[in-house]
């Protein structure tokens, strides 16, 4: 796994980079385990745009991932390492001693071959799922579940990982990379190890036409619309804000560190220390 640079033949390809796919096996997917996916453009079904900036791009198939890992007690072996056009990690596909296939989130360091297993009887290597009360502290984690059997939901883009810190009063202590450290139910399962494909976040994109490729549209500042699209837009030549709040969302919504968090939400009880503040 590494990255592959491009020479500078066009405009297009200088200071462009792509992932070399070295730790891909297998280029065609498994049939039992792809869905359709509809392609909406950012639109709800009245037809109004709800997520901007969004459409277009090359067309996909989604592949079923086992987020749950509760398939306890069998062993599987990994049969190979494919790419998921819907994700930023690589997945890997388990055939199960049953005969059941299933996509996993492809851990760092796994290879064709290995043997995995879930549940209280794995022992605490790379790509076995258990509880967070199983899980040795101080281990690095992914895919981990918030609530008890609803499946991951941290911790699962590429080159991400989990830190179990402590446990208490039947909750499981996180740090998070964000910086934040919050408490979940011990119960929750979660991976071990690291999300594969580190190298992602070094990937240079490039040029536009490769971001619309992905079906991701340009995005036009507030202060380049009309007043009625924008509470940034109007005025005549490069005009200020205009408002104390400065910058924000067509809605009014504060943008680029602005508080926006409900002051009175549910999972205050859960976060121990909010996360660290961003770096521009």
């Amino acid at each position: 796994m590494g990255i592959r640079v491009y020479k500078p033949t066009s405009p297009g390809r200088r200071n462009s980079s792509v992932s070399d796919f070295a730790e891909i096996t297998r280029t065609t997917p498994e049939k039992s385990l792809l869905r359709p996916l509809v392609r909406r453009a950012g639109r709800n079904s009245y037809g109004r745009i709800t997520s901007r900036r969004a459409g277009g791009g090359h067309k996909r198939r989604y592949r079923i991932i086992d987020w749950r890992r509760n398939k306890d007690g069998i062993p599987a072996k990994v049969f190979s390492i494919e790419y998921d056009p819907n994700r930023t990690s690589r997945i890997a596909l388990l055939h199960y001693a049953d005969g059941e296939k299933r996509y996993i989130l492809a851990p760092r360091g796994i290879v064709v071959g290995q043997t995995i297993m879930s549940g209280p009887e794995a022992e605490p290597r790379v790509g076995n799922a258990k509880m967070l009360k199983d899980i040795p502290l101080g281990l690095a984690v992914h895919n981990v579940e918030l609530v008890p059997g609803k499946g991951g939901q941290l911790g699962r883009s590429a080159g991400t990982s989990v830190q179990l810190a402590a446990r208490d009063g039947g909750m499981a202590i996180l740090n998070l990379p964000s910086g934040e450290m919050r408490m979940v139910p011990e119960t929750c399962r979660a991976t071990i190890g690291q999300v594969g494909n580190v190298d992602h976040s070094l990937v240079r994109i490039g040029k536009a036409g490769r971001n619309r490729h992905r079906g991701r549209r340009p995005k036009v500042r507030g202060a380049a619309m009309n007043p009625y699209c924008h509470p940034l837009g109007g005025g005549e030549g490069r005009a200020g804000a205009g408002r104390r709040k400065g910058p924000c969302s067509p809605w009014g919504k504060p943008s680029k560190g602005g508080k926006t968090r409900a002051p009175k939400s549910q999972s205050n009880k859960l976060i121990i220390r909010r996360r660290k503040k961003k770096k521009r």
